[in-house]
Parts: structure tokens; sequence; C-alpha cells
């Protein structure tokens, strides 16, 4: 079973597209969830924190926490759970 990917963020912040754009042209399936437009995605993503910051954009990968990951490090992970080569050039 593939781990799933979430994608914590607002519509308006660029890293947050980058990371949208970079998960669509690799074909993943992930959900996004917007934390200036829905109140249970901010808690959620606060929960993800100890100190209970909003940290955005933060992208989970099953157990995995990232947060505003470079390209290297989410391609590490990506290729690491999900078993596959990653050929992405932006």
């Amino acid at each position: 079973m593939m781990p799933k990917i979430k994608l914590y963020g607002i519509k308006r912040c660029h890293k947050t597209m980058y990371y949208k754009k970079y998960l669509e042209h690799l074909n993943l399936e992930f959900q996004f969830l917007d934390v200036e437009l829905n109140q249970a995605n901010e808690e959620a993503l606060r929960s993800l924190y100890d100190n209970r910051k909003l940290n955005f954009p933060t992208l989970t990968i099953g157990e995995k926490k990232l947060r505003n990951p470079s390209d290297t490090k989410l391609k590490k992970w990506i290729e690491k759970l999900y078993s596959l080569q990653v050929k992405y050039n932006h």
C-alpha cells in the first residue's frame, strides 16, 4: 500500500503551489489541505508540531513530515517511500 501524501499550505503561497505542481507533474495522488480557508486543516497542521506553529508548506508522506523541503530532500523521500525514480526538472 502506498503512503498517503498530504500538502498543507495556502493557495496564495508560491512555495505551496510549487510543491503542488511538483507532485502533479509526477502524477502522484495527494491531498491539498488549505490551512487558510479551513480551520480543521489549520488545526491538523498545528498538531504536527510541538510548538503548534502554522509551519507551511508542510508535506507528509505517510508518517514522514517535511517542512518546506529542498527538491533533493523531497525527491529522496518520494523515491524511498514510493520506490520510483524521480525525473523532474523545473
